[in-house]
């Protein structure tokens, strides 16, 4: 990865960098994409491919019906109210 690079992917993210940091990320983008290449050499024949290294589980509970607030009693606190509904101003005029 070379100065060149990186200010064209800096611009290219609008991002606007100072040439401390060019220097920086140049030194920084080098060594995440040498570590991607070592990477890229590894065998993986065999391994079967994944979306996510840790087993999918489903973590819900149980859906079942149970005793909630009245709505006269979660709205009552509100600084306004109407209707047992929460009143607020108006996002849109």
């Amino acid at each position: 990865m070379d100065e060149a690079t990186v200010r064209h992917v800096a611009h290219l993210a609008r991002l606007e960098l100072s040439d401390e940091e060019i220097a920086k990320f140049t030194g920084d983008l080098t060594a995440i994409t040498d570590y991607v290449a070592q990477l890229a050499k590894v065998s993986v024949e065999g391994v079967e491919g994944t979306v996510h290294p840790v087993a999918d589980r489903n973590l819900w509970r149980e859906d079942r019906v149970i005793p909630s607030f009245k709505r006269e009693d979660a709205t009552g606190n509100a600084p306004d109210s109407e209707q047992n509904f929460f009143k607020v101003p108006p996002a849109i005029e």
